[in-house]
């Protein structure tokens, strides 16, 4: 017996199978032309009264249809007879492995159509295509499956959600102490994560540290760059993992440099790979082709991705040049990197620049994000880094929480890192140095308590 002639009996007599795959069938999947009409008798009974039909019932809907012949029809009726005759001498068939034999069966029927319907339109037969459309009809054709899924059940489903509360997240950790404090341990997957900051604060340094810090941790890294060279990002990550400054990099010794990258590598299994692209000319099209190509050709599956940085990638969706205006541009970008994010099921981190009022303000918020405000509508994690001259003096940079879905934003909404520029990294610095912040996790500071030894002016007008 045929498959589908086992689909078709099956969706006739076992009303537990039919409600899982029916929303899934099409009646493309079926070449067979007498397939086709039973399986649309089918679905237009089951549409109407919500219940599997009869034999006798696909029949006279056979029979009552003007658009066959006679001998269209007979066929129709010695199908259907021979589905009746083997209802009655066919096992009882395992419903998993017939819902996972069809959901097979629909895999290969919407694979084998859409590389008919891209030939169609490469030879130019389809006029209401063109080769663009290729890729998103071969991607839909790889993406069927049987999501059983039709949402959430609060009161069936409270043993499920009871065991989500204590279930562990998996996340990529800082090996900054205030940062794992804010993402309650770290960045999760299928997330997008925007620095903001105006131009040479450290949104540059903030991505190398940390992409450097998750290498050194065992995971995999891909940082793409289109506002400098691969070079010169592995060189700040070099003066971060090998503890020299960017200036002696240059003066190191060959030998002497070669001990210090093996010795990196001996301390991680991670990796971590730099791809540069281009300003503007890049979308997370590119980015998901370059992940497909790392992949095939070294093996490599990021863990966390940097992109460095988001107004200057490009939008898959909206084209170059196109009279749209930024905040749509911007949004759009950021939507299909958090949709990447969520399809290969990593964090993404990127930055954005602050406007003109925000370079110059000592406490910017969400409004001074550039270009457009969907950005951070779209993003899970949004913080300033804030630079002073009295910060600079302290060898610090400041950090304000502006937007935060893993945890209370109010919550240590501002602190301060140590940070060395000349090594392109950060550091935690003594408790004393957060106990000037308000909203730093602690009651705001009277003026009889410690302060570090500096007076709430020294922040040069942040407001604590």
């Amino acid at each position: 017996m045929k498959l589908e002639q086992t689909i078709l009996r099956n969706l006739i007599q076992n009303d537990d199978y039919m409600r899982k795959v029916l929303p899934f069938l099409k009646d493309e999947y079926f070449s067979d032309r007498t397939e086709k009409v039973i399986y649309d008798e089918i679905l237009s009974f089951t549409n109407t009264y919500n219940s599997t039909p009869s034999i006798e019932a696909v029949t006279l809907a056979v029979k009552e249809r003007r658009n066959l012949t006679n001998e269209e029809v007979e066929k129709c009726e010695s199908y259907l007879q021979e589905i009746e005759q083997s209802s009655k001498t066919e096992q009882k068939t395992d419903n998993n492995w017939l819902i996972d034999k069809t959901e097979k069966f629909c895999q290969e029927k919407a694979i084998y159509n859409a590389v008919l319907n891209s030939i169609s339109i490469l030879d130019g037969k389809d006029k209401a295509n063109d080769k663009g459309a290729i890729p998103k009809i071969l991607s839909d054709a790889l993406a069927i499956s049987f999501d059983s899924s039709v949402g959430h059940d609060y009161l069936e489903d409270s043993d499920g959600r009871f065991e989500f509360y204590h279930r562990k997240e998996e996340r990529i950790p800082f090996d900054l102490e205030y940062f794992n404090k804010i993402t309650k341990g770290g960045l999760p997957t299928k997330t997008l994560n925007i620095a903001l900051a105006g131009t040479g604060v450290g949104k540059s340094l903030f991505m190398c540290h940390v992409a450097a810090g998750a290498m050194s941790q065992g995971k995999n890294v891909l940082y793409i760059t289109m506002e400098m060279a691969e070079e010169k990002i592995a060189e700040r990550i070099d003066a971060n993992l090998l503890n020299v400054t960017v200036d002696d990099l240059v003066q190191l010794p060959k030998d002497m440099y070669d001990r210090k990258v093996k010795h990196v590598k001996d301390m991680t299994t991670g990796k971590l790979i730099i791809k540069e692209y281009p300003t503007a000319s890049a979308s997370a099209t590119h980015f998901r082709t370059l992940l497909n190509e790392l992949n095939l050709k070294k093996s490599f599956v990021p863990d966390i991705i940097f992109i460095d940085y988001l107004n200057i990638c490009c939008s898959s969706r909206i084209k170059a040049g196109a009279n749209i205006n930024s905040y749509t541009y911007v949004k759009s970008i950021a939507e299909e990197l958090r949709g990447l994010a969520v399809e290969f099921g990593v964090p993404i981190v990127s930055a954005t620049q602050t406007t003109r009022s925000g370079f110059t303000s000592s406490d910017p918020g969400l409004e001074d994000t550039s270009e457009s405000f969907g950005l951070p509508a779209t993003a899970d994690l949004m913080f300033a880094l804030i630079s002073s001259e009295e910060l600079e003096a302290l060898g610090q940079i400041m950090v304000k929480q502006l937007k935060n879905r893993y945890s209370d934003p109010t919550a240590h909404k501002r602190f301060v890192l140590g940070v060395d520029r000349a090594k392109m990294r950060l550091y935690d610095v003594e408790q004393d140095a957060q106990n000037g912040l308000a909203d730093a996790g602690h009651n705001p500071v009277s003026n009889s308590q410690p302060n570090n030894g500096f007076k709430k002016k020294d922040f040069g007008g942040f407001k604590v």
